[in-house]
């Protein structure tokens, strides 16, 4: 981990004070917006902030679910201190879907679209090469709007830790890590560090955003 790298939570600045989904206004403790290396080539996209980030305001943080997703991120060199509240990060960005959190349901429909703007502008401004949905939502949102393929058409447990192609990037879906085998786990693993041996920043910056 290099000892300069610098991770910030909100780091463009996004309204911090959303009133868009009244009724998440009414349980959430605060609005969770992503956190990491701004100029990461790996972005991950859980689909809401978990009752931890709730509280920290760091997506993946706070409780044993999105531990464990910092865990298999640890494994990969690109999380130190994956217990802490606002672990350091180095080549990755941690967002979700939506942006608050509530205790009782997944988000619906209408507060996924109400979010698609900020989770837009952080894929744009962040330009990464691989992004890794965390469970079906995601994947079906991404496939949506980044592949040429409907979103029915993908199941995260049957596509877990392959590559693939998107517009722009490629996607490699990762069932969440409660839910993964040992044998998920380090087939996840050993998909990723395989893609890590690829030079990614020799072309990130001559792709347009």
């Amino acid at each position: 981990m290099d000892a300069n790298q610098e991770t910030v939570a909100n780091p463009f600045g996004m309204d911090a004070d959303c009133r868009q989904c009244p009724a998440l206004c009414e349980t959430r403790t605060q609005v969770v917006h992503g956190y990491g290396d701004v100029g990461a080539d790996f972005l991950v996209i859980g689909e809401a902030p978990g009752p931890g980030a709730d509280e920290t305001g760091v997506p993946f943080t706070g409780d044993e679910s999105g531990r464990a997703v910092l865990s298999i991120l640890s494994d990969l060199g690109f999380v130190d201190a994956p217990d802490g509240d606002e672990p350091a990060v180095e080549n990755v960005f941690l967002t979700t879907l939506t942006r608050c959190h509530h205790p009782e349901r997944p988000p619906s429909e209408d507060e996924v679209r109400n979010c698609e703007g900020f989770l837009t502008a952080e894929v744009r401004m962040i330009n990464p090469e691989v992004i890794l949905p965390v469970g079906q939502r995601p994947l079906e949102a991404l496939a949506l709007e980044y592949t040429t393929r409907r979103a029915d058409d993908f199941d995260v447990a049957a596509d877990h830790a392959t590559t693939i192609r998107g517009r722009g990037f490629e996607l490699v879906p990762m069932l969440p890590p409660t839910e993964q085998t040992g044998e998920q786990r380090t087939a996840l693993l050993d998909h990723l560090a395989s893609l890590l041996d690829r030079d990614y920043r020799q072309t990130k910056g001559r792709r347009s955003r």
